[in-house]
């Protein structure tokens, strides 16, 4: 296993449509585990092949308990409700966009033997299955957002809305 270097958005290999697995081998089990290391690195929550230069249908997106989730040949089977927010990417380093995902995913995927399995997860982590999917399609975040923001800004239009949750303290006189 070693850490990969991440490509960055003008890299034509991000843009490309991957192929699929169809060779379930050493090769790819290198390859799986180069994505876990490059992500641990990074300190991401997910990583697609061909943000490492390989244009093949394999990601990795790391589950609410913090567990792995390996997913070769990934397809969204169902998708449903809506959730809408901040979203950033390794291949975009620095910037965060306002994108909406659906609250809900259903996948169908293969495991690193070549057998088929099904996951249904809800917020953070079916929000990381669509992103990284769409990276296997050759489409980044970016195409679903307007403006992109620097973590800087961010941080403080996140610090705006924590202000605006919180009542104000009403002062009382004695009278």
């Amino acid at each position: 296993m070693s850490i990969r270097t991440i490509l960055t958005q003008d890299a034509p290999e991000l843009s490309k449509k991957c192929h699929p697995i169809t060779n379930f081998n050493d090769r790819l089990f290198d390859l799986l585990g180069d994505l876990k290391q490059t992500l641990t690195d990074a300190n991401g929550a997910g990583l697609a092949a061909p943000q490492i230069g390989i244009l093949r249908r394999v990601a990795l997106v790391l589950d609410d308990d913090e567990t792995y989730l390996e997913l070769i040949n990934p397809v969204v089977l169902e998708m449903d409700g809506e959730q809408s927010g901040y979203e950033g990417c390794l291949s975009v380093p620095g910037l965060w966009g306002v994108v909406k995902r659906p609250m809900h995913v259903k996948i169908r995927a293969q495991d690193r033997h070549g057998n088929a399995f099904e996951l249904e997860r809800e917020g953070m982590t079916a929000r990381c299955f669509c992103h990284e999917i769409e990276h296997l399609d050759g489409v980044l975040f970016t195409a679903h957002t307007d403006k992109l923001y620097t973590s800087e800004e961010v941080d403080k239009q996140l610090e705006e809305e924590k202000k605006k949750e919180k009542p104000e303290k009403v002062r009382q006189t004695k009278g």
